[in-house]
């Protein structure tokens, strides 16, 4: 029998006498008990290693420790390190039975050591119990999630619940499949459009660890280019990992490793797979069985052994930064992994993010690029339409679509289906100079300028600072515009002006993977376009004020890639693709777009971000909460000497339900929010402080929620 708090008696209340004798009979003279109670009173411990140090799922910084407990000696087989076991926690000092202490709640946690003697003084608590003999948590594993909660000022425990799944019993009782042979090197295939692409694969399969930003052509090339360096890495007999933004990717780079090397190599890990699925797959990458992974954003924990290769695609999509706590984004913990496991680094877009023009500026990783002839070879040909051009447009000011868009779209249905991209919905621009479209800065700290609500002051939205007499710098203006387009109203236009023309939207209700490649006109938000048979005849990007207006730092880095993601489906220029932009000609993402040169626009931003002191070239924290508490967080933490706080500016108030944004207040609170900044080499200052401030806070017991956020993606 077993019970947890001392009446063994169970559900038997109710038993004659006699039945009641006889089975505490039974137990008394029982050589071994079929069940102990969870406490383990008066149980022998393991006689070698009877201190299990474990690590308890609480999840709350001020108690980001180990905790030792004591190994019952029917324990002992089973609670080796990096099993899953249940412990009794939060009992007092004076809960001691039998020199044991005994209360508390039972909790889930992991061992992940084995000692011979606990540095803890007083009497310790037994295990509860073994969840399962299946060790989860290896040393690479406990040592990378530390390093991410380090980094991100976050708990260990939140860690490893993103890096490792939920158990499912069924899946762990099914033995994986015995690992293959590595296969032969692959053939550089397209590779060989790249300068240096052959050199990288012969590096890889040759056991190097060479590191790259890979700049892709237009195409749909790039998932077997994925699965050939892949393919590569397996030859040297060392494991591979490659993490994409969206399941669509998944998908496509799952086909790909399956032509390439074939079935049984490759496991996929994503959420949409169920759990029993997908805890099968990550157990089958932990047991060896296969060396190669594709997942989503949680696969950047897989246990890969022999880990020679780390590829991102697409770093610069949103769907890469994990919105639960602490937040960590995929491109930083596969940077942590390729330094830690000094193993190779590749990371692939069509487009070029300026954390991935720094890796090359500081000289970690290399360019791989294609020639200037390869680029025009393979990208569509790109036409602006600017607010000249649509002011002279009697066709643009009535249907708001301008005629060299018209015309585009007329030439290209005739010979497949043709793209429109519009703004997502929900884009709210930032103001800008209506003559040249500059965007409207703040003279203290360069963020983005707001109008608030009821008075035509201008207040920024980083620093709050007002300001009361604006000006261009770029052209002397001295008024200002905003836009915000709908994507629904443009699809109606489209379907009145081309009516024999099927009409297919892709969108946030339903998202399309493939399109046929008959003539069909394809209404999609940005992300969501879906990929056509033989490409797109054209493509048209409307209402790029809208994309660049958004109050984010990254708002023309961040329009230039949809842009580039959306053309890189159209069909080359010397097959007749012709993409459309709406927007002024003279913005330099449109200029980056037009020559297809998303590199050198990274490298710019870059070098005005440095200018400026904002990410990547220094490390920054947004902590938010309601003014109270966030002013007492402040008045705690004892911030690097170099740390520069900016704000606090109000938050902008969550609508009613579920909120959609990470750190965004609970409905009807108003919070406000502070940006900390530090230059490079304080940023592990910055992130131990407010660990440290966040922990003592808790332990204190505030209740006030207070929401530390170290590198957000988005600071506008």
């Amino acid at each position: 029998m077993s019970s947890e708090n001392g009446q063994g008696d169970g559900g038997g209340e109710g038993a004659p006498p006699e039945q009641l004798a006889l089975i505490r009979e039974s137990v008394r003279q029982a050589k071994v008990p079929r069940a102990k109670p969870r406490t383990w009173r008066g149980a022998t411990l393991a006689k070698e290693l009877p201190v299990a140090r474990v690590l308890v799922d609480k999840g709350v910084l001020h108690l980001d420790r180990y905790f030792d407990y004591a190994v019952p000696e029917e324990l002992d087989a089973d609670a080796q390190p990096g099993v899953r076991v249940r412990v009794r926690f939060g009992a007092g000092k004076h809960s001691v039975r039998d020199g044991r202490r005994e209360g508390g709640g039972l909790i889930d946690g992991f061992v992940v050591a084995r000692v011979a003697e606990s540095e803890y003084q007083g009497p310790l608590a037994a295990l509860a119990q073994v969840v399962s003999p299946e060790p989860v948590l290896g040393e690479e594993l406990l040592g990378l999630a530390r390093a991410v909660a380090d980094r991100y000022a976050g708990s260990l425990a939140d860690v490893l619940q993103l890096a490792v799944p939920p158990r499912n019993a069924r899946a762990e009782k099914k033995p994986s499949s015995e690992p293959l042979p590595p296969p032969p090197a692959p053939d550089a295939g397209s590779w060989r459009r790249y300068e240096r692409g052959p050199g990288f694969l012969d590096a890889l399969a040759s056991g190097g660890a060479p590191r790259a930003v890979w700049n892709a052509l237009p195409g749909p090339e790039w998932a077997d280019e994925v699965a050939r360096a892949v393919a590569a890495t397996l030859s040297s007999g060392r494991g591979a990992l490659v993490v994409v933004p969206d399941g669509r990717a998944v998908a496509r780079v799952d086909a790909a490793l399956s032509t390439v090397l074939g079935e049984g190599r490759h496991a996929v890990l994503t959420a949409d797979a169920g759990p029993e699925k997908r805890y099968r797959e990550w157990l089958g990458v932990r047991r060896g069985s296969v060396q190669a992974v594709v997942g989503t954003r949680a696969a950047m924990f897989a246990p890969v052994r022999d880990l020679g290769l780390v590829v991102i695609w697409d770093d610069g999509d949103s769907s890469h930064a994990e919105p639960h706590a602490p937040q960590p984004h995929a491109r930083d913990v596969l940077l942590l992994r390729a330094a830690h496991d000094k193993c190779a680094f590749l990371l692939g877009s069509w487009s070029c993010t300026v954390e991935a023009a720094q890796l090359v500026e500081s000289g970690w990783a290399a360019p791989l690029i294609a020639g200037r002839e390869q680029v025009r070879g393979a990208a569509p040909l790109v036409r602006t339409v600017g607010d000249g051009d649509l002011a002279r447009d009697g066709a643009a000011r009535a249907a708001r679509l301008p005629t060299l868009a018209w015309q585009a779209v007329r030439e290209g249905l005739k010979n497949g289906p043709v793209l429109v991209q519009v703004p997502r919905r929900g884009y709210v621009p930032r103001l800008a100079c209506e003559r040249c479209r500059e965007p409207a800065r703040c003279r203290h700290c360069a963020g983005p300028l707001e109008a608030s609500e009821g008075t035509a002051a201008l207040k920024c939205g980083w620093c709050g600072q007002e300001e009361s007499a604006w000006q261009c710098q770029e052209c002397g203006g001295f008024r200002l515009r905003a836009q915000v387009v709908g994507a629904r109203r443009t699809a109606e236009e489209l379907g009145r002006a081309f009516p024999a023309v099927p009409v297919r939207t892709s969108g946030r209700e339903q998202v399309l993977d493939t399109v046929p490649g008959a003539p069909a006109l394809v209404v999609s938000t940005p992300g969501a376009e879906p990929v056509a048979e033989g490409g797109y005849a054209a493509a048209l990007l409307l209402d790029g004020w809208a994309m660049l207006g958004r109050p984010d730092l990254r708002a023309g880095e961040d329009a230039l890639r949809r842009w580039i993601a959306a053309a890189s489906l159209v069909r080359p220029q010397g097959t007749g693709g012709t993409v459309v932009i709406v927007a002024e000609p003279t913005l330099r993402p449109v200029q980056a777009l037009v020559r297809w040169d998303p590199v050198g626009h990274a490298v710019r931003e870059l070098s005005e971000r440095a200018e400026l002191g904002f990410p990547p070239v220094s490390r920054m924290a947004a902590v938010s909460g309601a003014p109270e508490a966030l002013a007492g967080f402040l008045a705690a933490v004892e911030l690097p000497g170099d740390a520069e706080v900016l704000g606090p500016v109000p938050v902008p108030d969550a609508a009613p339900g579920p909120s959609r944004r990470p750190g965004a207040p609970p409905p009807g609170e108003h919070w406000e929010r502070v940006l900390i900044r530090v230059p490079p080499g304080s940023g592990a200052a910055l992130a131990s402080a407010l660990k440290h401030a966040q922990a003592a806070r808790m332990a204190r017991g505030g209740t006030e929620p207070v929401r530390v956020r170290v590198d957000p993606p988005d600071i506008g």
